[in-house]
């Protein structure tokens, strides 16, 4: 009999994603925030009585960091309340459930990476509602497997990525930030540790997932440039100069360090670590290949 599978969040990367790599043995339901808003308590409840899955996929989420700032009850709405809706209905009907969180639940004041146990201290909206989404998902569901990550990216969507190659063939020199470090996240190997973690329902509790390495923004924009031109998806060079964070001010403040320590998440999901350039080429591959969507 196959597992039948509910993702939330579809038209995310992520959600595009956990869609692509999908095993073909799992009955996929893929719903949108159209088709489902999980702040919406009874529409979950509805939704998942009608399918009766075996998990819940949690990609569903608001990630815009800086609107978060002046927008925290929505924010809350979504990483929160949302969150602990999939929970509560998960719990009723006997369903397992993953749920994405993020490293801003982080202060970014660390020297070393955070490990699932190391203590949380959001520095703003986003990352207070993403820790308020965890703490009720394991309130209301306490077997439920939460993934928290971090600079994810793929070939679907505004990202960082994307983002940097627009500009790169609009300018002949950009500007990136150089003193906020952490390591960047390939949506595609994300959406993978999350299926492998489907293989294991043994594991419950935080979990860690990113890419290999570590780099600044700036290191992560020079890659771009680099793996871009490789990829011909720029036709010339383009010069990376690095700045303070303090040098380009937005509304959210972000951690410094935001590496996160996934020796318990290769272990236990029996995965092999991925340098986070590699992966780059990989997805810049892929876009070639397929575009956005």
């Amino acid at each position: 009999m196959p597992k039948t599978i509910v993702v939330t969040g579809a038209r995310g990367q992520l959600g595009r994603e956990l869609q692509r790599s999908a095993p073909a043995t799992v009955n996929l339901v893929s719903l949108d925030r159209a088709q489902l808003d999980i702040s919406d308590a009874a529409a979950v409840e509805s939704c998942l009585e009608n399918h009766r899955p075996d998990w819940v996929l949690n990609a569903a989420a608001y990630t815009a960091v800086d609107r978060a700032e002046s927008d925290e009850d929505q924010a809350t709405a979504i990483n929160a309340t949302g969150a602990v809706n999939l929970a509560a209905a998960c719990a009723r009907i006997g369903c397992r459930m993953v749920h994405v969180s993020t490293d801003f639940v982080f202060s970014g004041e660390a020297a070393h990476p955070y490990t699932p146990s190391s203590p949380t201290h959001p520095l703003g909206a986003y990352g207070r509602s993403k820790l308020a989404g965890e703490r009720a998902v394991q309130a209301a569901l306490p077997g439920a497997f939460i993934m928290r990550t971090g600079w994810v990216y793929s070939r679907s969507d505004a990202n960082f990525v994307n983002t940097m190659l627009r500009l790169m063939r609009e300018r002949d020199s950009l500007a990136v930030v150089c003193d906020q470090v952490g390591t960047p996240t390939w949506a595609r190997g994300l959406a993978e540790a999350i299926w492998a973690a489907v293989e294991r329902p043994q594991l419950q509790g935080i979990y860690h997932w990113s890419d290999a390495g570590v780099c600044s923004w700036y290191d992560f924009a020079v890659a771009i440039a680099e793996e871009g031109l490789a990829a011909g998806l720029l036709s010339r060079p383009v010069a990376v100069l690095p700045i303070p964070a303090s040098d380009y001010p937005t509304p959210a403040q972000r951690p410094a360090f935001s590496v996160l320590d996934k020796q318990q998440s290769w272990h236990d999901l029996g995965l092999s670590p991925v340098h986070w350039r590699v992966q780059l080429r990989a997805m810049l591959q892929d876009l070639k290949d397929h575009g956005h969507d």
